[in-house]
């Protein structure tokens, strides 16, 4: 047997184990969303949500993997922001798999805990030394080089090992602030897989340090969408310059955009308040979910 067929085989008999012994179904009707420019979404569908555990070079990730309930699908990895895998992301990744994907959200800190890290995202306060404290060594654990690297192509094998999941379709990913320059890592590790990338209020998407993920453009082939908060935009003016020349230089096909009414986190629904405003934007957040699907849908199929 083949390494590749190997780790096929060692995915689908681990998704059957995981799913004898941890699955919890829940078969539910996702009513049919009106984005704000005024089209209707996919038929609704019933999903199925797992809890999964997706076997990395670091040990076992526990994921949700949420899927329709008929049929193959595209596969999605969706990487959370620094708050990691909890209701909120569940819910995305629900409303995303009613469109028609199968979709995997894993715990980017499981060498260090089990999701969820956080109780209440809603009480965080960026402000508060105690809070942000417990950011740090979780957001360490990602840092080693070459970490992200290995998770993803775990994670995408994953995807591509789950009967849900047509392989003749290629794989999108999107990222949430630390999430993503996580895709651009992604794409830029799997490019043969990776159809598709999105990123929402990223952070440190261009830096100068020579692992800045700008600089993996080259080896990106997925067609990408940057949308980027009023106030990153404000902070770093030149870095959709620098990312846009980037894409530029290769013929790369990408779509950066900057929304003027938006704060850094916009698209999360539990994020905590910012000087006593809201950082949540749902009229934003609704047309930055209609670019998504557009995106998908051009690009996966």
């Amino acid at each position: 047997m083949t390494g590749d067929k190997m780790q096929e085989q060692a995915g689908n008999d681990q998704a059957a184990d995981t799913q004898s012994r941890r699955e919890f179904v829940k078969m539910s009707t996702v009513a049919g969303i009106v984005a704000v420019t005024g089209s209707k979404s996919a038929v609704a569908a019933a999903v199925v949500e797992m809890d999964v555990e997706v076997k990395t070079p670091d040990g076992n990730c526990d994921a949700a993997f949420v899927y329709p309930a008929k049929g193959s699908h595209p596969g999605v990895l969706i990487w959370s922001d620094a708050f990691g895998l909890r209701p909120v992301l569940r819910s995305m990744a629900r409303r995303l798999a009613a469109e028609g994907y199968a979709v995997l959200v894993p715990n980017p800190y499981y060498r260090t805990a089990k999701a969820p890290v956080f109780d209440d995202v809603s009480k965080f306060s960026f402000q508060n030394p105690d809070d942000r404290a417990k950011l740090t060594p979780l957001m360490g654990s990602l840092s080693a080089p070459g970490k992200i690297e290995s998770d993803a192509k775990a994670y995408i094998a994953f995807l591509d090992a789950q009967k849900q999941v047509n392989r003749k379709k290629k794989i999108g990913t999107q990222g949430y602030c630390m999430g993503g320059p996580l895709v651009m890592k992604t794409a830029a590790a799997v490019p043969d897989r990776v159809g598709a990338g999105a990123s929402f209020h990223g952070g440190g998407l261009v830096t100068d340090k020579p692992d800045s993920p700008h600089l993996l453009v080259p080896k990106i082939k997925a067609k990408m969408y940057f949308g980027i908060a009023s106030n990153d935009d404000k902070t770093q003016p030149d870095a959709k310059d620098k990312l846009r020349a980037a894409f530029e230089a290769v013929h790369g096909v990408v779509e950066i955009e900057v929304y003027a009414d938006a704060l850094h986190g916009w698209c999360i629904a539990d994020m905590p308040m910012a000087n006593g405003s809201p950082i949540y934007n749902a009229a934003d957040a609704e047309r930055a979910w209609a670019k998504l699907l557009a995106l998908y849908r051009n690009a996966l199929g």
